[in-house]
């Protein structure tokens, strides 16, 4: 018996494979299909069955691609109501894997229809649980993503209190030694306090996770409502396209249009440039986003375009190109991608911050603050900013007063490198100019 974790990187996400003699199950398999049948193959083993622990938000599930191509049964909840070719699998089901079980266990509070998987040993006792979104390292699931889409809908309250009985008349209930491997690590949108291992036990997590400790439902619920982070726009988009199944992926993405003349595109689309913050400055095209290339690009692109919005995707190479494509992927987005190039500069350069200037003269600016209203209120750093987080900023850009400078700032340069590009296309008269990693150069206010 071997259990193998495939974990990318930009969107925190794990999933496995349990291989047990000539078998192979797949829990939560990320967009591509490849790496698991690379594995497959690798290992003479055949993925005879494909399992969803709920209709993931956060990333697209190859699951239904997986299905077609192999013929592998796909098991999920009967509550997610897939609209997929599914077998259902909730509370005792078991799946035969030679002389090891994989056993549903209905866990709802992340989502109404989530369930974890119970991995039975040769000698019938739990080796290991699956969690899916239910519980993490350190943490568990968030309980606010289901209260508009999914088969069911949920408010987020009640969402916690199922969490609480799931956590505590299920899994706490395991013996100590039953190792724990979730669908996500830290970085994820799906939880807000996750520790850096990436698999546990039972029994580190009830010692030491958070959410896990003595308390009343009413305690956990308060305690598990309080600072969630942001609810990327892509979300529940995935969960409507995971509860229907993908396309596949390799034909998906290579129906995206090749632009050779950037002069024939469609001025009223979106132009999404993900090269780096000082090649996007030194030139671009008009209208651009700058989301340059980055461990959380598809996050931040799920962010701030919203699902079914055209857009062309522009790179620095074709290899870079290539890897964004892949990114879009994951979430989805190679839906609405209309057209993908290389770029080398354009017509716009954007104006270059002058530190010096700015700290002697910070009343001849408008300085947008673009962190999230938690970072803001932990920590202010310049009085009588504006603030607007990113996700909303292209909502309220066009509102900001242009009698100035709008300098954009954020917390170390990133999102200020996008922030700033958003303003600069819904301004494009106003001068506006990247704080970058210039703020660590300025104290909080006091």
């Amino acid at each position: 018996m071997d259990i193998h974790q495939f974990y990318d990187e930009g969107l925190s996400h794990a999933s496995y494979a349990v291989r047990n003699e000539d078998q192979i199950a797949l829990i939560d398999p990320a967009r591509d299909p490849r790496q698991y049948l690379d594995f497959a193959e690798h290992h003479g083993a055949k993925i005879t069955a494909i399992i969803e622990t709920h209709p993931h938000a956060d990333f697209v599930s190859s699951h239904l691609e997986l299905h077609q191509t192999i013929g592998a049964t796909l098991y999920t909840s009967a509550l997610v109501g897939a609209e997929y070719p599914y077998q259902p699998f909730d509370e005792g089901d078991r799946i035969a894997m030679g002389n090891v079980q994989l056993e549903a266990l209905n866990t709802p509070g992340h989502s109404p229809d989530s369930i974890c998987i119970l991995l039975i040993d040769p000698q019938n006792k739990p080796h290991s649980v699956f969690t899916g979104d239910t519980l993490f390292v350190g943490d568990v699931g968030r309980p606010d993503l289901r209260e508009r889409v999914g088969n069911i809908t949920e408010k987020a309250a009640a969402l916690a209190r199922q969490l609480y009985r799931s956590t505590r008349e299920k899994l706490m209930r395991l013996p100590a030694d039953v190792l724990v491997y979730p669908a996500h690590g830290p970085g994820s949108l799906c939880g807000k306090n996750m520790g850096d291992n990436r698999h546990s036990t039972i029994g580190i997590e009830i010692s030491s996770n958070y959410a896990l400790q003595p308390m009343d439902e009413d305690e956990f619920v308060a305690l598990i409502m309080e600072q969630q982070p942001f609810i990327p726009r892509y979300f529940e988009y995935d969960v409507m396209l995971n509860k229907k199944g993908a396309p596949a992926y390799q034909a998906s993405i290579d129906a995206i249009l090749t632009l050779n003349d950037l002069s024939l595109r469609d001025r009223d689309v979106l132009v999404v440039d993900g090269r780096p913050q000082t090649m996007f400055q030194s030139g671009h095209l008009p209208g651009a986003i700058n989301v340059p290339d980055g461990l959380r690009f598809e996050t931040w692109l799920g962010s701030i375009v919203d699902p079914g919005e055209a857009f062309y995707l522009m790179a620095e190479d074709a290899q870079q190109l290539q890897a964004l494509i892949a990114k879009i992927a994951k979430i989805g987005y190679d839906q609405q991608a209309v057209g993908k190039a290389v770029i080398t500069g354009g017509p716009v350069q954007a104006a270059s911050f002058d530190e010096r200037h700015f700290a002697k003269n910070p009343q001849n600016y408008t300085i947008v603050d673009i962190r999230n209203s938690d970072e803001v209120a932990a920590q202010p750093i310049f009085s009588g900013s504006i603030p607007i987080p990113l996700p909303e900023l292209r909502a309220h850009a066009a509102a900001l007063p242009t009698d100035k400078t709008i300098v954009v700032h954020c917390a170390g340069g990133y999102r200020s490198a996008i922030g700033a590009s958003i303003v600069a296309a819904a301004l494009p008269h106003a001068t506006v100019v990247d704080f970058g990693a210039h703020i660590h150069e300025f104290k909080p206010v006091s």
